[in-house]
């Protein structure tokens, strides 16, 4: 079944009308095909219009679809043989990260991403893709795996954040995700990142600092949610639209600042619309991405240089 956002209501609006024509083309002889054929003309000169001026905090809510495919989408529509691994090998094991080694167009490569579950049942058991301390622990282990077995790392970045808990502070969340970052600056096999939702903070970094980043064109990226910012600069989640605007959280924008490697082209009418589509062109992005890496330098320390360039860039 069809979500519709907020803004999408007028293409809802005409989706219904064409549902009730088929309706009852379906229950007689009327012949209804041409007006059901003006309508769809329609719906679909509407979305390409109102996507192609979608706002930043338009972009959010579309980030944020249920509907977008997720980590199991990707691994299922692009990887062969995937394995899941599980556990840290300290505390425990974490849903909200997965991984495992796989084959990637007749290639080894070790795919690790955030799950945000695909309905109820599957978000709170994956907590909604906000990962914990073990999530992170996890994840570095599987990279060092991958290091050990000369396979690339490919990560599906999406989420709104490390999970903030008490209990996950007190297992050393910021520490978990700074020795993540650490182990993507560090390691010596390639790193591709896709951004396909949300690029929430350190939890996404983590994942994310990666020799090319690639991204959804209606996804996002930045270091606090525009609610968050908000609550913080206006002390209101009011001014969220404000805040969205103000922290260049787009495709668009990150790649106008350097910050991503390139932008992938959403179907018109976003993800959520085409998943089978989206999974096609991450997967082809990601494999122009790793064939873009020179492995015969010492990707550790471009990879490092790359990011303090960003950090020089900023200051200036």
């Amino acid at each position: 079944m069809q979500t519709f956002l907020e803004f999408e209501k007028p293409i809802a609006e005409l989706e219904g009308k064409i549902k009730e024509l088929r309706h009852l083309s379906d229950g007689g002889d009327i012949n209804i095909a041409e007006e059901v054929g003006r309508l769809q003309t329609k719906v679909d000169r509407l979305l390409r219009s109102t996507y192609e001026k979608l706002s930043p905090a338009q972009k959010v809510l579309v980030a944020r679809h249920p509907n977008r495919p997720h980590f199991t989408d990707y691994v299922s529509a692009l990887i062969d043989g995937f394995v899941p691994l599980a556990g840290d090998r300290l505390f425990a094991e974490d849903p909200a990260i997965q991984g495992g080694p796989g084959r990637f167009r007749g290639r080894a490569v070790m795919v690790i991403g955030h799950e945000k579950g695909a309905d109820t049942d599957g978000r709170v058991h994956h907590n909604f893709g906000m990962a914990k301390p073990e999530g992170y622990r996890k994840a570095v282990r599987l990279m060092r795996l991958a290091e050990r077995f000369g396979m690339p790392v490919i990560a599906f970045v999406d989420t709104a954040g490390a999970y903030p808990g008490i209990a996950s502070e007190e297992r050393g969340q910021a520490e978990a995700i700074a020795r993540s970052i650490e182990t993507c600056l560090t390691l010596t096999v390639p790193i591709v990142a896709a951004i396909v939702g949300e690029g929430g903070s350190g939890g996404a970094v983590a994942l994310a600092a990666a020799d090319r980043v690639v991204m959804l064109e209606h996804a996002i990226y930045s270091v606090i949610s525009p609610e968050g910012c908000a609550s913080i600069l206006w002390r209101s989640a009011d001014q969220s639209q404000d805040a969205a605007q103000a922290l260049k959280l787009t495709a668009q924008d990150l790649s106008q600042l350097g910050l991503i490697d390139s932008i992938i082209v959403e179907p018109i009418g976003g993800a959520h619309r085409y998943p089978a589509e989206t999974c096609q062109a991450v997967g082809e992005a990601v494999a122009a991405a790793l064939a873009e890496i020179d492995t015969t330098v010492d990707l550790a320390a471009r990879r490092q240089d790359k990011y303090l360039d960003m950090g020089r860039q900023a200051h200036i």
